[in-house]
């Protein structure tokens, strides 16, 4: 009989049939199923990952086909899972939120005057963070706010235009990028 390599296990398939791979040649063996995922470097130390754990951990010269298949599986599921999850992170750090109406009660009913350098401070505080999306939320809230009024009235729509001009040149003179967006709603 010849012996296997110490660098070798042998895998056991479903037809009864033992084969020697190395971490290696398993490696080879599964990129064509995982390519589109992941690299091709990431692949080969996670089939070594588990190859090592298999023979150095549990002190197996044997194992079949599909415990290796559910342990390298479940490696790169949670190497999946963690890529979207940060993927996810990174997205809600782009957007950035602001409340109009809380500025304009920081301002206090009815004063304009206030409210306006209170606006730029919060839009140059926001971009700092270096968002993708700028969001402002309340402006109809805000508006009717700082116009003392209770029903929408010609007055609160020019107040209202007022408002997104000057943030749209506040946005202008204080952006770098052109990368970002501005919502206001």
């Amino acid at each position: 009989m010849i012996a296997l390599a110490s660098d070798c296990l042998l895998f056991r398939t479903t037809a009864g049939e033992c084969i020697p791979f190395s971490a290696e040649m398993i490696s080879v063996e599964l990129m064509g199923n995982t390519a589109d995922m992941f690299d091709a470097e990431f692949i080969r130390h996670a089939a070594g990952a588990v190859f090592h754990y298999f023979r150095n951990d549990l002190g197996k010269k044997s194992v079949t086909v599909a415990e290796f298949a559910n342990a390298l599986e479940k490696v790169l599921r949670g190497f999946v899972l963690t890529t979207k999850a940060a993927i996810q992170a990174e997205a809600a750090e782009l957007v950035l939120e602001s409340d109009l109406r809380l500025l304009a009660s920081e301002s206090g009913k009815g004063c304009e005057l206030f409210f306006f350098p209170r606006l730029r401070e919060e839009m140059r505080q926001r971009l700092q963070e270096s968002p993708k999306v700028l969001r402002f939320r309340g402006l109809r809230g805000c508006v009717m706010q700082l116009a003392g009024a209770r029903r929408w009235t010609p007055r609160c729509r020019s107040l209202q235009e007022q408002i997104v001009t000057y943030m749209r040149e506040c946005l202008s003179a204080e952006q770098s990028s052109g990368d970002l967006s501005l919502v206001v709603d």
